[in-house]
């Protein structure tokens, strides 16, 4: 079975955090001070966070691998 690089995962929860950012932008009707917004505005910041250090570790490897050659 094969494994799913953290490159790839890295660009899956940025997408995800740039829906959940689109979805919180729609959600605020009158006032962004609604729970709904500030739950799926925390959600997409966890999902660039998560993206961020799988990118960050996708290029680790790749330093890392690229040096033992």
């Amino acid at each position: 079975m094969r494994r799913t690089s953290p490159f790839a995962m890295g660009i899956i929860y940025a997408l995800m955090g740039i829906l959940f950012t689109y979805i919180a932008i729609n959600s605020a009707t009158e006032t962004v001070w609604n729970f709904s917004t500030i739950l799926l505005a925390v959600v997409a910041t966890f999902d660039f966070g998560v993206a961020i250090r799988m990118l960050t570790l996708h290029f680790k490897i790749k330093k890392v691998t690229k040096e033992k050659k």
